[in-house]
């Protein structure tokens, strides 16, 4: 632990793995190429990052080796002005890394953090003060994914969350680089009957429901008591709301130069709009924008938007380049 823990709860809190990232400068493939990138990458710390820059408290924990790469990674998430005084460092064990090639216009990601820091987290490490005091508590399928007790974490974290009235979002997130999908379903379905925001892709739905049609799959959602919002529609995300289907259409992008940060920046905009007091249709437009803001750019993390951004583009104000 590093920062004050007296400092005041955030209103976005969440946890799991930021690794450090290295991508292949090299369209040949990470076999041939001769330099990588370096940065960092976790779905979690990049909703806080986003949260953030758009103008709200937001807090991430999770564990990182006292090694290079947990020391920059805290250093840029602390510099991006999120609350970072609840995270580890271990000195016995490693940061997790992705490394990541992109060859012929497909990105692949190789994962190197078994035994890593954030694998070994227990959910009596969790500061339950912390997630109690928070307005929204969001977490992801990822860290359900890579431990046990990092699963145990989430479901600790969210039974936490539910008994002080926090509001709790669920990104899916599936991996399947990181467990089956067999092993995957059951326990994000059982973690998405405890969202009050359920955030998953229309693809990730047809896997995990194991259904082709989207209709099959808006059938399986009404089951849940969970707001349910669904990426990856015709150029639209839907919202499933008190039984009422509402479509709300994508911005169009300029340009597409990555799209690896589009759901992460999605769900910053749809969280700061929750928090903005916006009804769920108007937070989805937030995050529509937003999304669609990060792809135009490299990176996970680094195109997020600020508010001031966020606004140009509503107003659609001039850029002057000079």
């Amino acid at each position: 632990m590093r920062q004050d823990k007296a400092a005041l709860t955030p209103e976005l809190v969440t946890f799991g793995e930021s690794m450090g990232l290295f991508t292949a400068q090299d369209s040949r493939g990470l076999e041939y190429a001769s330099t990588l990138h370096k940065s960092f990458g976790g779905a979690e710390s990049n909703v806080a990052i986003g949260v953030a820059r758009l103008g709200h408290q937001a807090g991430w924990f999770g564990a990182l080796g006292s090694d290079p790469i947990g020391t920059m990674i805290y250093k840029a998430i602390r510099g991006e002005g999120v609350d970072v005084s609840r995270a580890v460092i271990n000195a016995e064990t490693p940061t997790g890394l992705m490394i990541r090639e992109n060859t012929a216009g497909k990105s692949s990601v190789y994962y190197y953090r078994k035994f890593s820091a954030a694998s070994q987290m227990q959910p009596e490490q969790l500061d339950a003060a912390y997630i109690e005091n928070a307005k929204i508590l969001h977490v992801t399928g990822i860290t359900a994914a890579i431990s046990p007790s990092a699963l145990a974490c989430v479901e600790r974290a969210m039974d936490i969350a539910r008994g002080a009235g926090v509001k709790i979002s669920f990104d899916p997130n599936l991996r399947l680089k990181l467990w089956t999908l067999e092993q995957a379903r059951g326990v994000l379905l059982r973690l998405a009957e405890k969202a009050d925001y359920f955030l998953p892709g229309l693809d990730e739905l047809k896997l995990l429901y194991n259904v082709e049609e989207a209709e099959a799959v808006f059938e399986k959602l009404s089951d849940l008591n969970a707001v349910s919002v669904i990426k990856g529609g015709p150029d639209l995300t839907y919202v499933l709301e008190n039984g009422n289907l509402t479509e709300v259409p994508y911005f169009k992008a300029d340009q597409v130069l990555d799209t690896v940060g589009a759901g992460d920046g999605f769900c910053a905009g749809f969280i700061a709009g929750l928090l903005n007091g916006n009804t769920t249709v108007e937070a989805v437009r937030l995050g529509n924008l937003t999304g669609s803001m990060v792809i135009q750019a490299v990176g996970d993390w680094e195109a997020l938007p600020t508010w001031e951004q966020v606004e140009a583009k509503l107003a659609r104000k001039m850029h002057i380049e000079r």
